[in-house]
């Protein structure tokens, strides 16, 4: 009796389909940065201490450990900061840095974000705006930005992109951006390693 070839491709299908059943994307914001470490997996740091005081064209390739992401703003990003901390703004107040480009995968995005103004130095009580975006949209403002003020965003489909800009006449300011991965759920392995292994011992059973 002739054996009708088992629909291999249609079981992976369905694997990875009940591995994304359900999935909706969704951007909590987090403004402890432990809490946010906690909600992610791997993840990476940019100091922008490397920057020197001056002019960097847009868009700006960056790496926040081992992830790569681009900054960009109209009319190019400054380094700022003193005492060997280094901050990225703007070059012209009120334009808006986006961060995009991100390594694939990446959930995570946060940050130390607050207002400095023409000479690069702190300036108390700014107003920053945000928007995220992994497909939906979520804006955010943070109000009495200081050198402190960590804020983060992780969504559970991956970001494409994160804008900063000034709620006033200052330039919005980004320092120690971190980008992190999400934390590996033991019930996606799981049930890719049931579909791999039926998968498996339906080629030995055809072979």
């Amino acid at each position: 009796m002739k054996r009708h070839p088992f629909p291999l491709k249609s079981l992976t299908a369905s694997v990875l389909l009940c591995v994304a059943a359900g999935a909706e994307a969704q951007i909590n914001v987090y403004t402890d940065q432990a809490a946010f470490l906690a909600a992610v997996g791997g993840y990476g740091v940019d100091t922008y201490d490397d920057l020197a005081i001056q002019l960097y064209a847009s868009p700006f390739a960056r790496n926040a450990g081992a992830y790569s992401y681009t900054a960009s703003a109209p009319s190019g990003l400054y380094g700022a900061g003193s005492g060997g901390d280094g901050w990225l703004t703007p070059n012209i107040d009120n334009e808006t840095i986006t961060f995009s480009n991100f390594t694939p995968g990446i959930v995570g995005f946060g940050g130390y974000f607050f207002a400095s103004d023409i000479d690069g130095a702190f300036v108390p009580n700014g107003t920053l705006l945000f928007t995220a975006m992994d497909g939906t949209t979520l804006n955010y403002t943070l109000s009495g930005a200081t050198t402190t003020s960590f804020l983060g965003f992780v969504s559970s489909s991956p970001l494409t992109s994160v804008t900063l800009a000034a709620g006033g006449a200052y330039w919005p300011t980004a320092n120690d951006v971190t980008l992190a991965m999400p934390i590996p759920e033991p019930e996606t392995y799981a049930m890719m390693l049931m579909g791999l292994g039926v998968v498996g011992w339906m080629r030995r059973r055809r072979s």
